[in-house]
């Protein structure tokens, strides 16, 4: 039995756990106003709220409702279009109106949905944020300046929420309907409800990827729900490393205060990894899990030369996240193994970090290439260091040999020339629909190059690295 909220009713449902949420809210629950666009998350008309229960308090985010599982729903607060609607119209609904940021409407609800998200936020607001939080919903009409002048028209109803308790606030403006006061109260009656499982069941975490390679087998198979496992989430720091839960999922890592404090670029880092409601849902687990060669969170990760643990009944065992990828999609896991967390080993509190990435769209969209540099130095020499790029071998790869050649040396242009020979040995990219082998060749070359810039812009020169 999966029991959550949606809207404003109670749901108790048999349906299989692996089938779609919007499959659920449209066609059980007879909800249409959330569309049924690509099923892949890149267009958001699918979008919906999600609310958690976190320390006394209901968290909201947008979601893709095409890629959670049903079973992921378990003991949420699930809010599709028609859970927002009043008697009149929301301050959000009346700012795309007035704006005119909707012709055919068919992306709109989604709209709606990722700008309430945003609404519903703790973080203060700015029309930076605002438009961010639609960065995951695509609209074939209107040429998005309309829809650019309702997010600050938003952006500027939200300068004075109350941001120590948005949801009292945004009700008593009438931004949302007066029954959100109620569900931290309805959402604790349904603590400690499980899906069942077993342990011989599928894994699934947040579905982004499997969602898109194998609905209808998930639909079909017995599925064990990771997801909402509070024993594989949380990023915490234990004396000289920090620890990530594997269903931790990215804008949980980016929004981390641990991470942070390492790495400062984070979120700007994680701005180039997929839309809003994807890092609300896909973990990190899955990503390496996944194995695709370009996969963003395992360049992130290999650069930091991270230990995963991996666990199976009661026995664990750890290996280096590079040791993990043995060829294309074939990873070092066995039966009934799975990643229990990541383990990025932190000796040193001053460190140099950079994650670079060109893809077809600038965001959202899969890479062509990606490029991560970690560097450690004592007086000017490179004491250690990680350097990983993506789509440009079978697997994530660990530029090893280049790695090595760095560690003791001091960061000239002449350096940096010298490195990039030796990465260009340790990669083979094949032609394919992301670009040609040489090209991407070039692109590592260019994003190699562009940590050096980034992280050295007084020594190292893109002219003397050209000529």
């Amino acid at each position: 039995m999966i029991t959550f909220i949606l809207n404003n009713k109670l749901i108790q449902t048999e349906s299989h756990p692996g089938t779609t949420l919007l499959d659920f809210i449209r066609y059980d629950e007879n909800l249409t106003g959330t569309k049924i666009g690509c099923r892949e998350g890149d267009c958001g008309a699918c979008t919906v709220l999600e609310g958690t229960l976190d320390n006394n308090k209901v968290i909201y985010k947008s979601i893709a409702s095409c890629l959670t599982p049903l079973g992921n729903a378990q003991g949420k607060h699930i809010v599709s279009i028609e859970g927002i609607n009043m008697k009149e119209l929301s301050p959000v609904q009346n700012a795309m109106v007035n704006n005119a940021g909707t012709q055919c409407g068919f992306c709109t609800p989604g709209f709606i949905m990722s700008f309430t998200a945003h609404s519903l936020s703790t973080e203060p607001s700015d029309n930076e944020l605002t438009i961010a939080a639609i960065s995951g919903n695509i609209c074939r009409c209107t040429g998005y300046k309309s829809i650019e002048k309702a997010a600050e028209d938003i952006s500027e109803l939200l300068k004075i929420k109350d941001i120590s308790d948005p949801i009292k606030w945004l009700v008593e403006n009438k931004h949302i309907p007066n029954y959100f006061l109620e569900i931290k109260n309805r959402l604790e009656k349904l603590e400690g409800l499980n899906v069942e499982k077993s342990e011989n069941d599928k894994i699934i975490a947040g579905g982004t990827d499997l969602m898109v390679q194998i609905p209808e087998e998930i639909a079909e198979s017995d599925i064990h729900l990771f997801y909402n496992q509070k024993d594989l989430k949380g990023i915490k720091k234990d004396k000289d490393s920090i620890i990530i839960g594997s269903a931790s999922n990215a804008s949980e890592i980016m929004n981390s205060e641990v991470m942070q404090e390492y790495f400062p670029e984070i979120k700007s880092h994680f701005k180039l990894i997929s839309s809003e409601p994807i890092r609300n849902m896909g973990t990190i687990a899955g990503n390496f899990v996944n194995a695709s060669p370009i996969g963003d969170l395992s360049i992130f990760f290999l650069a930091l030369n991270v230990n995963i643990i991996l666990k199976e009944s009661k026995n664990t065992r750890q290996i280096l996240l590079k040791d993990f990828f043995i060829n294309y999609k074939k990873i070092d896991l066995n039966k009934g193994e799975y990643i229990e967390s990541v383990i990025i080993p932190m000796p040193y509190q001053k460190l140099l970090f950079n994650f670079e990435k060109v893809s077809k769209r600038t965001h959202l969209d899969i890479a062509s290439v990606n490029s991560a540099i970690f560097l450690k130095m004592k007086d000017n020499i490179i004491e250690n260091c990680s350097v990983s790029a993506g789509g440009v071998s079978a697997i994530p790869k660990y530029l090893s040999k280049t790695s090595e050649f760095l560690i003791g040396k001091t960061i000239t242009n002449e350096v940096v020339i010298k490195a990039n020979k030796i990465l260009q040995e340790e990669i083979s990219p094949i032609s394919d629909v992301r670009g040609s082998a040489e090209y991407k060749r070039l692109l590592l070359r260019q994003l190699f190059f562009a940590h050096f810039i980034k992280l050295y812009p007084e020594s190292i020169s893109l002219k003397e690295l050209l000529s």
